[in-house]
């Protein structure tokens, strides 16, 4: 089939990805009491991306789709409009907003809210006076603008009334004073937009994915506005009917200019049949994996699906000897390095690294935790993902408030650093405690958070000494930290092998004081413990699962946990027995050992008697932006490390991974 590209060939009804740009805004932390929190716009700015992003589908390159997230000034979103429209000067500007709307003034203007807003104080919220003026003064000769709010459709009613006009002259003039601008509008100039779901996309917003994703197979190889929007407005109405007594009314577009005939996306429905698949192909060794994991309890490739074969496609087939590919069908091997091993830094050795943390906004620069004797944090440069090429910069030791040493009685074994890069979250097993760092001087902040006391070591609480918190993350925009034990407490024991864990949930307050929140259940693999987490949104985390067999070597499977559904078990004093619907839900994002092993010399393999010489102790991970360019366009940047536990028979071990999450 002849791939079709929007704009190519100088067609002039075509949106062009190349040269236009979208700006995606959307609001849902609001501060005030008066403002209702909507998470379901975080869900609305992920998926809109990820639709815009594909290349059956919107075509836009990453640095052509911005996202605007809980911005704090109306300057600021104007700013950024301006900024996208001169990106889009040569074709269409995309400025999508989604968070609560409000009508003030004597004219019940539309406002746009911040996180600072408070219902009945307009002036704090955007006027949409001037997006407007942002939006003319941008050179792009074609504006899409969708608003996601109450009251959104007031836009094209705004505008200061003259002479005899009348609102539908007004409507008309402000458009055409706009160049051209298809507006789709979530509701009525009088009616709310609806979020009913936090832990998913708003209505309109989730409508709009909908027939984005799914294209339509009566359409042509392109999708126009017209036709998308229709599209979401059968959807929205088919919702209202089906809500016994909701006020819901139906979205409302304008398109005063003739730019609902433009061919706003490609028809998913008409993607590209894909390349057959190779047929199917154990991994090297696999038998012999399999064998080591039923002689030891672990069954090893067989649990939550990683046993199951999976298909390659032919452009993920790597050649014999590299140490690179497909791991599963949603992650594949990029790289590795052992550049950090036994090497050092100012005559300090780069070892026991346990946790990792990505930098904010720098996907060149992670943070590494070593354990043990005197805890470090080191700051480590990377390459890209599909090179690493690791360089370890001087390490910063962590010290009490007062400069005094931690020594080795905390055993530091998880990091997360917080926004702004200034601070850091700390985890040590011993104890158990969590401290923030401030990663300038090294010196404690604050007083340790708050623990629940059945993490606590006997006979204190439950946790195994040795084994207790090894993991932690924050969500994105760091509202949430979420903290795990590495085994069960002695309460909660486990089931057929499967450890059940506990993964505590803490709130950040205004003050920047996390407390205790939500307590999540989670059955891990047979014989595996919990080693690391990372959270790629509010209510789903990415899990490492890890154990180490004397004589037989290591398992590492990394899991997709969905939290949404999930139970709050903080009053439930005993997890074994408890049903199976209390636990979150999980599944295999990949399993280390069925990675390409590689030949030797590519992978160090001394000492080292594994099924896959790849596998090692590893114990941190972090989660990096989305790759943007090469065949895993699209997919995010995962990194591990593995612990040498200062041992010469171990690696210290970097390995990168392209994730389709």
């Amino acid at each position: 089939m002849t791939e079709v590209v929007p704009g190519e060939g100088g067609d002039p009804h075509r949106v062009d990805p190349k040269k236009s740009a979208c700006l995606l805004i959307g609001v849902n932390d609001y501060r005030h009491a008066t403002m209702e929190r909507l998470d379901s716009v975080e869900r609305n700015l992920e998926q809109l991306k990820a639709v815009l992003l594909d290349p059956d589908i919107g075509g836009f390159e990453t640095d052509r789709v911005e996202v605007l997230h809980n911005p704090v000034a109306a300057r600021q979103v104007t700013a950024a409009i301006e900024a996208a429209g001169k990106l889009a000067a040569e074709d269409t500007l995309i400025v999508y907003y989604a968070g609560h709307g409000m009508r003030d003034g004597e004219d019940n203007r539309l406002f746009l809210t911040l996180p600072d807003t408070e219902r009945g104080q307009p002036e704090t919220c955007v006027d949409t006076k001037y997006v407007r003026k942002a939006i003319s003064r941008s050179p792009a000769p074609r504006t899409v603008l969708i608003l996601d709010c109450c009251y959104s459709a007031q836009w094209t009613r705004d505008g200061s009334m003259s002479g005899g006009e009348s609102g539908g002259e007004v409507a008309a003039r402000s458009v055409r004073d706009l160049k051209g601008l298809y507006l789709m509008a979530s509701s009525p100039h009088n009616r709310a937009s609806h979020a009913p779901d936090p832990e998913h996309c708003s209505v309109f917003t989730g409508a709009l994915v909908e027939v984005l994703e799914q294209g339509d197979a009566d359409a042509g190889e392109s999708m126009r506005l017209k036709d998308v929007f229709e599209r979401v407005r059968t959807r929205v109405e088919e919702w209202a009917a089906r809500q016994e007594g909701s006020d819901a009314s139906a979205p409302l577009s304008t398109d005063e200019n003739g730019l609902g005939e433009y061919a706003f996306v490609r028809n998913a429905a008409r993607r590209p049949a894909p390349a057959p698949p190779a047929a199917p192909s154990p991994p090297p060794n696999r038998g012999r994996a399999l064998a080591i994991g039923i002689a030891v309890g672990l069954a090893l490739g067989l649990t939550a699906g990683f046993g199951a074969p999976y298909v390659e496609h032919k452009l993920d087939k790597p050649a014999h000897h590299e140490a690179r590919g497909a791991c599963s069908p949603r992650a594949a091997l990029l790289d590795h390095s052992d550049a950090l091993d036994k090497d050092e830094v100012d005559n300090e050795p780069v070892a026991g690294l346990s946790g990792l943390a990505y930098a904010p906004d720098d996907p060149e620069r992670v943070y590494a935790v070593a354990d043990n004797d005197s805890t470090r944090i080191f700051p480590i440069e990377l390459r890209s993902p599909g090179e690493l090429a690791p360089r370890a910069q001087r390490a910063r030791t962590l010290r009490t408030a007062e400069g005094a040493s931690l020594g080795d009685w905390f055993d530091a074994e998880a990091i997360a650093v917080e926004k702004g890069g200034r601070t850091a979250l700390v985890a040590g097993e011993t104890g158990p405690s969590i401290r923030r760092f401030d990663l300038r001087t090294g010196r404690q902040k604050g007083d340790p958070l708050p623990l629940p006391k059945a993490f606590e070591i006997y006979p204190k609480g439950s946790a195994t000494a040795g084994r207790t918190i090894e993991s932690m993350t924050l969500s994105p925009g760091d509202r949430y930290l979420f903290v795990a034990l590495e085994t069960p407490l002695a309460a909660d024991g486990d089931e057929r092998g499967r450890n059940l864990l506990r993964i505590q949930r803490y709130e950040r307050h205004a003050d920047g004081r996390f407390e205790p929140d939500v307590q999540y259940a989670y059955r891990g693999d047979e014989g595996l413990g919990l080693a690391d987490l990372v959270a790629v949104s509010e209510t789903r985390l990415l899990a490492l699962e890890r154990q180490y067999v004397g004589g037989l070597g290591n398992a590492i499977h990394v899991k997709d946990l969905a939290l949404a559904d999930a139970q709050n078990v903080t009053d439930t004093k005993q997890l074994y027995g408890a049903p199976a619907d209390v636990y979150v839900t999980s599944r295999a994002l990949f399993d280390l050992a069925r990675c390409p092993a590689g030949s030797p010399g590519e992978v160090n393999a001394d000492g080292n008697t594994q099924s896959n010489p790849l596998l090692d102790n590893a114990e941190g991970m972090a989660l990096g932006d989305t790759i943007t360019t090469g065949h895993y366009k699209g997919r995010r940047h995962l990194l591990l490390v593995s612990d040498d536990n200062r041992n010469k028979e171990q690696t210290t071990r970097l390995y990168s991974f392209a994730v389709k999450l």
